[in-house]
């Protein structure tokens, strides 16, 4: 039922730039849904060897309060490590993953990134990018600074840090690893933590930031909470996603509501819950992908499932995988969107202290001009309501592309990705909120 982009490049290469045209659009709602323009895009990153293994998936946007205009957009790249891009979406600085550990272990791979805003250290505040190694099994911290020679990240991850879930590197190296990531200040106690899933599981784990007198950040284990991996039906049978033999349903876009500590989790073939971000109290499933409920059957030839009847008991807005959370707008005025990789559209809910997380609409990220295509698949989205510059006076949305399209068809049987950066006010008056 996932689609994979393996599929989706075998045909580009049989069509061309015609892909641009073929949008996966599964559904009469996402047909009708408004679409928005981008305002810029990255350059491509390329999954191969030329490329450095490069692969777009995740973004974060940090607001420069002294010069807003001047703001930066922190992304992973998995195997090519960090970018980080000006507003203009012109790259600033590239940052390399971690070299594996022995020849034959698993080099590094970010994956997803989030910020802390003030980390209290014991020289100060500062400002960090919390990335996810799933690569490593690891978390990497860095500090930011636009003033900083060479860039304005700097690695300042405890040396000492330990895996997240894995017990040794023979375990990293299976890649049941550091995943998903939604960082979180307790505005009760000042502390800062990172919420991280496990690839292929429906395991979360809590972690505590703890800046060192060394100048570094490490982090300890507080909590760990699994999700359902199996669903009562409402006609009485059990569901499971369909996926690769000994993987479970698992979790990626994930982002901590500040005003309330609220955690919402998006679990890719099966929805988005809400749960506290202490990872204390009951999951609450506040919206099904359409494809729940759905049988499949794995087949190991095409690494696919093929899907059988819909029962009919999933939601209507979202199309797995669900990705991409991120937050916007004040509390209980403002928004939580998702994106459906399913039918490259995005989807807006309520933000609610009440837990109501009402649907108010949704959107598509759509083709400009032949040089400024859409967001397909989207893997990972953040946006910013601050004012930003000249740019972007109403905020900015940044989304991941996760089949980056040229005119000239130049990247043509590459997997190529990138981002998108879009003005956040023409998305919020395209969907109505």
């Amino acid at each position: 039922m996932r689609i994979h982009r393996s599929t989706r490049l075998a045909a580009g290469a049989a069509l061309g730039t015609a892909l641009l045209t073929l949008v996966p659009l599964s559904s009469a709602h996402a047909r009708a849904l408004p679409g928005v323009g981008a305002t810029a895009e990255t350059a491509p990153l390329h999954d191969d060897e030329a490329g450095g293994n490069a692969n777009a998936d995740d973004p974060a946007i940090w607001r420069d309060d002294a010069h807003p205009g001047r703001s930066l957009v922190v992304a992973t790249a998995k195997e090519g490590g960090l970018r980080v891009y000006g507003l203009d979406a012109s790259l600033v600085q590239s940052v390399p993953a971690p070299a594996p550990a022995a020849e034959d272990d698993a080099p590094g791979r970010f994956n997803n990134v989030d910020l802390v805003n003030g980390l209290r250290t014991p020289a100060g505040s500062t400002d960090v990018a919390v990335v996810t190694d799933r690569g490593n099994d690891r978390l990497r911290i860095y500090r930011i600074d636009p003033s900083r020679p060479g860039g304005p990240l700097e690695d300042v991850t405890d040396p000492a840090a330990a895996p997240v879930f894995s017990e040794d590197q023979a375990e990293i190296n299976e890649q049941r690893t550091a995943y998903g990531l939604a960082t979180w200040q307790d505005r009760s106690t000042g502390r800062s933590y990172a919420l991280v899933s496990r690839r292929n599981t429906t395991d979360l784990a809590l972690l505590e930031l703890r800046p060192t007198a060394a100048g570094t950040v490490g982090y300890r284990l507080v909590r760990t909470l699994s999700l359902p991996s199996a669903f009562r039906l409402p006609d009485g049978t059990s569901w499971t996603p369909c996926g690769e033999p000994g993987e479970l349903p698992q979790v990626e876009g994930m982002v901590v509501d500040p005003a309330d500590g609220t955690l919402y989790a998006g679990q890719e073939d099966v929805g988005i819950w809400r749960l506290p971000a202490t990872l204390k109290g009951r999951p609450v499933l506040m919206d099904k992908v359409r494809e729940y409920g759905v049988p499949g059957t794995y087949d190991p030839e095409t690494e696919e499932c093929a899907p059988g009847a819909d029962p009919g008991f999933g939601g209507r807005r979202l199309a797995a995988d669900v990705e991409g959370l991120t937050l916007f707008g004040k509390p209980g005025r403002g928004h939580l969107m998702a994106s459906g990789q399913g039918d490259d559209s995005f989807a807006l809910y309520e933000r609610s202290a009440s837990g109501t997380n009402a649907y108010e609409g949704g959107f598509r990220v759509t083709s400009v001009s032949a040089d400024l295509d859409g967001s397909e698949e989207c893997d990972g989205a953040a946006a910013l309501d601050e004012p930003l510059g000249s740019r972007y006076p109403h905020g900015l949305l940044v989304v991941q592309d996760g089949h980056e399209t040229s005119a000239d068809g130049s990247e043509e049987g590459r997997e190529t990705t990138g981002f998108k950066f879009v003005d956040l006010r023409a998305v919020t008056r395209a969907a109505g909120v």
